[in-house]
């Protein structure tokens, strides 16, 4: 047996004849080492992979002409191969353009200076990864699986970004919409289903009116066409919250949100007057443990909402209640403030996360929106919901294309507010 070494790093998502090819040339000059890549190293760059990790490994460990499998923590060859010190580094030439060519000048570098070898593989023709990742999206996914993936994201990525969905069409601008930086890929990680732009797209006010049913009915139109997780806004949790937990369970979403209010509902952004009152500690522990009792997976989360800045009260009450609500059995914390400096925010995340290192905080910055997804991370973060984006952009497009045809008596002019019926036809699966 050879005491060569060959490292090949591979993802282990989709594994095809061009990835089998590799494999098979580069247990040709050794033994192969396959430096399979975490989770969160694939997140920081990609989305998150079908499979998770444990999966994947399991798969490539019994494919033929693999040594051994390896974890590689980082998006960068190059850490592994200081550990690991192969004497063949083997890749497929497409990465000789593209986003992988400055990896690829390091791997050359470092390969050079540690006396060894790269070897580039000719791209197999006719596959194409990510031809087959839109198929396996295009064929959906499953209540368990998609229910699950806001867990991984929580232990694969720093930050996580959700966009607010109020219909299928806006769901699937969200599932597929990507776009590429320096740092990768980027793209929406999940999506929020607001009770606001749910009742606002029906023409109704926010007021709590609609029950259950009749927000699932939209909330399945964007379940039937989308894959990303979703968080469910849900109110106060009404009078049956442990039916609701059963019901968004049993549907593949991943979380429910519920605010310490009681009485009837206004508007967080109309402060809490009409009887809004913040809801005793004890009775809203109460709730979240009914909640928690009736989940029937580990996976499921119930987060609790605080209002303790918009009904005025300080971050030391926030802090108290926030305590309780974890010592129930909440999963996260999400945090709500009208102050547009972000400043009893962040207050509020520099102590929570002191105490408590290891529990979601959800931030929903509308009013302090000057902060990048970045700084808000630095604060403690772990969510960013972007809430109701969608339906506002939506509404000054409408009504600029309407305003256009009553000025002008025809539809030429509104050309320009609005998108050919081709492309958002081809957004959709099956209309082509």
């Amino acid at each position: 047996m050879t005491d060569k070494t060959v490292y090949l790093c591979m993802r282990g998502d989709i594994i095809h004849p061009g990835i089998i090819n590799i494999i098979r040339e580069g247990s040709k000059l050794g033994n192969l080492i396959v430096g399979l890549l975490t989770d969160s190293a694939i997140a920081s760059h990609k989305r998150l992979p079908f499979l998770s990790y444990e999966q994947r490994k399991e798969i490539v460990e019994n494919i033929k002409g693999v040594y051994k499998v390896v974890a590689q923590e980082e998006w960068r060859y190059v850490p592994n191969i200081i550990k690991y010190k192969p004497d063949f580094i083997i890749h497929g030439d497409d990465w000789k353009t593209g986003p992988l060519q400055k990896e690829r000048e390091e791997v050359f570098a470092v390969m050079k200076e540690l006396g060894g070898q790269v070897v580039e593989i000719p791209y197999t023709q006719g596959v194409n990864s990510s031809s087959l990742n839109e198929a396996m999206r295009s064929v959906g996914t499953t209540p368990d699986i998609r229910l699950k993936t806001l867990r991984r994201l929580l232990d694969t990525k720093k930050i996580i970004r959700i966009m607010e969905a109020h219909s299928g069409l806006s769901g699937l601008i969200i599932e597929n919409l990507e776009i590429e930086k320096e740092d990768g890929t980027r793209s929406f990680d999940g999506m929020w289903s607001s009770s606001l732009t749910d009742s606002t797209c029906k023409g109704k006010p926010d007021i709590e009116a609609v029950d259950l049913t009749t927000r699932l009915q939209d909330l399945t139109n964007i379940l039937e066409c989308t894959t990303k997780p979703i968080i469910f806004d849900g109110d106060t949790g009404g009078n049956h919250f442990a039916f609701t937990v059963r019901t968004l369970e049993r549907n593949g979403v991943s979380a429910v949100i519920i605010e310490d209010k009681t009485g009837q509902k206004r508007n967080s952004l109309f402060g809490t007057e009409v009887n809004q009152e913040l809801c005793p500690i004890p009775d809203f522990c109460e709730k979240i443990r009914a909640g928690k009792l009736a989940q029937v997976t580990k996976e499921f989360m119930v987060i609790a909402r605080l209002e303790s800045l918009i009904a005025g009260f300080p971050v030391s009450h926030a802090l108290e209640r926030a305590r309780a609500f974890v010592d129930a059995g909440a999963d996260g914390i999400m945090i709500h403030s009208k102050e547009k400096t972000g400043d009893d925010i962040k207050e509020f995340c520099s102590v929570f996360r002191c105490e408590y290192p290891h529990v979601p905080i959800i931030l929903v910055p509308t009013t302090y929106n000057q902060f990048t997804e970045k700084e808000l991370s630095l604060w403690g973060a772990n969510i960013i919901i972007y809430a109701n984006h969608m339906l506002r952009a939506s509404y000054p497009a409408m009504m600029s294309a309407a305003k256009t045809i009553l000025e002008c008596e025809r539809s030429l002019e509104a050309d320009k507010y609005c998108m050919p019926i081709k492309e958002i036809l081809e957004l959709i699966p099956g209309s082509k």
